[in-house]
């Protein structure tokens, strides 16, 4: 600066720039995306038989099992995110009537055109009418299920839908390489997956399905996104016999991942929230004697 010709060190000159926001899981529930809740039940053998008091199927007149537990405990949250709360549930590792034939993909209503339940009330009745219909057999598929609801999600793509399939299951995987390969195919999709395992097996397999530490991949290709998130349901058995506490931390633990994987999902394909609906003109308030009662679901929510 003490020469006289000097007239600066240089410039830098800002050519554009862009205020991006960041969208929220609620920014993107509130502008109309439903969550499309499928659940697939595990009836291998290794549950035992459902008739006696020692099988994971057991249907105690004084509570419930373990499948029927973690069902609810996921089902009662993720079902206010769905409008017309009909949910299909399905069964895998079972043979069927009338001919004994074994399916991965059965409805547990028995209807193959729609396997749709009305509420979580719906698929409880299910399930117990196919544990008194059908013969527990094996082995342990889960990429049929898998695949089954990637055709749902892969129907949809816009945004307004994503589906999350709940699998409960008691044992090791017997079909390893083709649910990788149908978990790698279902991560470019609007789905997350939630494995919940139940009884005392080892579960190493469905670690490395969850993807936390190593994502998953399948013939030399990664999945694009982390879709699976796995908890072992005996972590969460509350010695006191508290089932409240116990099953809400339950949904919480594996209810936890999906909404990020839901925004990851948006986010790569460039969608953004639709912005919410007008709200209704507002009525004149009314008198303190007309006020209806607050709404559980609507404090819920």
């Amino acid at each position: 600066m003490k020469k006289k010709k000097y007239v600066n060190s240089g410039t830098v000159t800002l050519l554009s720039f862009a205020v991006e926001s960041e969208c929220t899981f609620l920014d993107y529930i509130k502008g109309g995306t439903q969550i499309n809740f499928t659940v697939a039940i595990d009836f291998t053998a290794s549950n035992g038989n459902p008739s006696q008091s020692t099988s994971l199927h057991y249907m105690s007149p004084y509570q419930l099992n373990a499948y029927a537990l973690a069902l609810t405990a996921v089902g009662e949250i993720i079902q206010h995110y769905d409008s017309d709360k009909m949910f299909p549930a399905l069964g895998f590792g079972a043979k069927l009537p009338p001919d004994g034939r074994v399916s991965h993909e059965f409805p547990l209503n028995g209807n193959q055109e729609n396997p749709s339940c009305c509420g979580i009330d719906g698929i409880l009745e299910a399930y117990h009418h196919s544990l008194r219909t059908v013969q527990l057999y094996g082995p342990t598929n889960f990429a049929p299920v898998v695949t089954h609801v990637a055709r749902t999600a892969a129907a949809v793509q816009d945004g307004s839908q994503y589906s999350v399939l709940l699998i409960i299951t008691d044992g090791v995987i017997s079909d390893m390489a083709q649910t990788k390969e149908a978990i790698v195919n279902a991560a470019k999709l609007p789905m997350s997956i939630i494995i919940i395992g139940v009884g005392q097996a080892e579960f190493d397999a469905m670690v490395e399905l969850d993807g936390d530490d190593v994502r998953i991949s399948s013939r030399g290709k990664l999945a694009e996104r982390d879709i699976v998130q796995f908890v072992p349901f005996r972590d969460y058995v509350d010695r006191t016999g508290n089932h409240v506490l116990s099953m809400a931390r339950l949904a919480r633990d594996v209810l936890a991942e999906i909404p990020d994987q839901l925004v990851s999902y948006m986010k790569a394909q460039g969608i953004r929230p639709r912005p919410p609906p007008a709200a209704p003109e507002s009525s004149p308030p009314r008198s303190p004697a007309h006020t209806p009662p607050a709404s559980p679901l609507h404090t819920h929510i």
